[in-house]
């Protein structure tokens, strides 16, 4: 294993530790992957993560070829529709945070409620309709949803946020779960939520463009 794949299979290890302490994902449910030469490195099919080694992490081709001897999560066609679909998508985190899967239930987008929103890149996260879990259906629909924004809600699912890099992606799966809790909160007092103007978020989402989390290289 070259010192590369090992460092980002250890990244994504991390970042999947990260992701339960925070409480945005339970057991082994959510699935994490990097872009890698021809395709990606993504978490294992049920392994729990707390007992992930480097060498667990599975290869996947763009053809969509497994490394042999490993089975990658059942999820992994919408990880690699992720990386077609947006240049700027270098990781994927997915994972199934109570209150995003909330929202997706009521098969909301999580509109301008609060100017974070626009950390997604669009002025709401939009939520995909429902498909079987690991099927071409549901990777379809990502497909159309992520091109519009780089944090998405999956109809009776959960969330997918892509970035620069795992601690960007995590960042944004943190501020979606932080949105959609805001935004249950306020549904639970009345069912007219105010937003943002458009002009707002369009300034805001210029703003945008610098601001955000940073990582040293």
């Amino acid at each position: 294993m070259s010192v590369e794949r090992s460092k980002l299979a250890l990244e994504i290890i991390d970042t999947c530790l990260e992701m339960n302490r925070l409480g945005l994902n339970q057991g082994t449910a959510g699935n994490v992957s990097v872009r890698y030469e021809n395709g990606m490195l993504i978490t294992p099919t049920g392994i729990e993560y707390d007992k992930l080694t480097p060498n667990h992490i599975v290869f996947v081709s763009e053809d969509g070829e497994f490394e042999e001897g490993k089975i990658p999560s059942s999820e992994w066609a919408f990880h690699m529709t992720c990386y077609k679909a947006r240049e700027d998508c270098q990781a994927v985190v997915h994972n199934h945070a109570i209150n995003s899967a909330a929202v997706s239930i009521l098969n909301r987008p999580i509109p301008a409620i609060h100017y974070m929103v626009a950390a997604s890149g669009t002025n709401e996260i939009p939520c995909v309709p429902y498909a079987t879990f690991g099927s071409p259906e549901l990777a379809g629909y990502v497909d159309e949803g992520i091109k519009q924004s780089k944090s998405i809600l999956l109809q009776h699912h959960g969330m997918i946020t892509v970035g620069e890099n795992l601690k960007k992606a995590l960042w944004l799966a943190h501020e979606t779960e932080v949105l959609a809790d805001l935004y249950l909160k306020c549904l639970s007092v009345q069912s007219e939520i105010p937003v943002l103007p458009e002009q707002e978020m369009n300034h805001v989402l210029d703003k945008f463009k610098t601001y955000g989390l940073r990582v040293e290289k």
